[in-house]
C-alpha cells in the first residue's frame, strides 16, 4: 500500500501549479531562407516575454 503524501509535499505541489499559470506554450511560424517553406517553432515562454518572442 502506498504512503500518503505529507502536508509539505502538497504545499509544494500547489506552489508549482500556481507558478505554472505564468507560462504559455507559443507556436511561431518561421520561413526557410532556402526553400521558402514554413516551419513551426514551439517554445514555452513566461507570460511577460510573449511579445518579445513573437516580435
Amino acid at each position: 500500500m502506498a504512503k500518503a503524501a505529507s502536508k509539505n509535499a502538497k504545499i509544494k505541489d500547489t506552489k508549482a501549479a500556481a507558478d505554472a499559470k505564468n507560462w504559455t506554450k507559443v507556436i511561431r511560424t518561421v520561413r526557410s531562407e532556402k526553400t521558402g517553406a514554413y516551419t513551426f517553432k514551439e517554445s514555452i515562454v513566461h507570460k511577460d516575454k510573449i511579445k518579445e518572442f513573437l516580435g
